[in-house]
């Protein structure tokens, strides 16, 4: 039997960061002061809110496709996603003037399949799971001979998606003289937090994943040493929701020792609401959802300077609202 690959390393990210200049937004990383808690730890937020199409998945996509073959990238590129990641593959498909198609989930939130649609590519309605969509790419990619863009299992996607915790990293360490010393991750299928991962192990910096208490797979992965699939629940962090984490990311985030935190759909609408009131920042749930770890009253770590990464900002305005006339009259 074959030896699995090696894993990717730090070294990885910083060649995708090089890859990437020009391609992508260095966002900004902010110390969202108004949100912390006297005596608490810092708050360092990375605004990939702000990236292109708004959220880090651009990273990986630009990154993967820039990787490509030539010829194999002419064929045009497919992918499957609920919304973020579709967006990306869409804008690099549009960087490299090939042709994209997408399989999104038939109740993909209207703001992302705007999105997708408006950057050129074709979409395909496929079921409400990640394996529904995936089964759909993958035919699509026979039919066509177009490329698949794994939206989170694959090296390169995770190399491009770290870039987003090494600038975190530089930043924090640029302005407060150290970099962070607890990382706060969203996780879906496991892209972001895996890059993050990487970038950790060099600086030796403990990494918490984050997730919707009615879909953690990570979690529950961790805990049982081994991948799970888990039925996805009701939660408004729509870009949290895959049945189960990527294979290489599963690995890495295990080798890792990553601490596995959940949060409930009422605490990230309190932080999508607190840090549009008070940091003037607009995210979407699954974007508030590390954010949300980090205003909980406990982390299970100690921590000085907390790295949290705001992962998205492609949210309806009517959800905006919704939670605004919930949530916008505390303090």
């Amino acid at each position: 039997m074959a030896s699995a690959p090696p894993l990717p390393t730090a070294s990885d990210v910083r060649a995708a960061a090089e890859r990437l200049r020009g391609r992508v937004v260095r966002t900004p990383t902010l110390r969202l002061r108004a949100l912390e808690r006297a005596g608490g730890p810092e708050i360092w937020a990375k605004c990939e809110n702000l990236q292109h199409v708004r959220a880090f998945k651009a990273r990986g996509a630009l990154h993967a496709a820039a990787r490509l073959d030539p010829a194999a990238r002419a064929r045009g590129l497919v992918t499957y996603s609920s919304g973020n990641h579709a967006q990306a593959v869409a804008l690099a498909a549009r960087s490299f003037g090939v042709p994209a198609t997408v399989a999104m989930p038939v109740d993909a939130p209207a703001v992302k399949v705007a999105g997708v649609r408006a950057l050129g590519a074709s979409i395909v309605p496929a079921g409400t799971t990640s394996d529904e969509r995936r089964a759909a790419a993958l035919d699509i990619a026979r039919t066509t001979g177009a490329a698949l863009i794994e939206p989170f299992d694959d090296p390169d996607i995770v190399a491009g998606q770290g870039t987003a915790t090494l600038e975190l990293c530089e930043d924090v360490a640029a302005a407060a003289g150290a970099p962070p010393d607890l990382l706060l991750v969203p996780v879906g299928g496991g892209g972001l937090i895996a890059g993050a991962c990487l970038v950790a192990a060099e600086l030796r910096i403990p990494v918490c994943s984050v997730e919707p208490h009615t879909c953690d797979a990570m979690a529950r992965s961790l805990k049982a040493g081994r991948r799970l699939a888990v039925a996805p629940g009701p939660t408004l962090a729509d870009g949290l929701r895959p049945t189960r984490v990527g294979a290489l990311n599963f690995a890495i985030a295990s080798t890792h020792g990553v601490c596995p935190l959940r949060v409930d759909d009422e605490a990230i609408g309190r932080a999508m609401v607190a840090l549009l009131l008070r940091g003037n920042l607009l995210v979407e749930p699954s974007g508030a959802a590390a954010l949300a770890a980090a205003l909980a009253a406990a982390l299970p770590l100690p921590a000085r300077r907390l790295g949290v990464i705001l992962s998205g900002g492609n949210v309806a305005p009517a959800l905006v609202a919704d939670l605004l006339a919930r949530y916008g009259d505390e303090p």
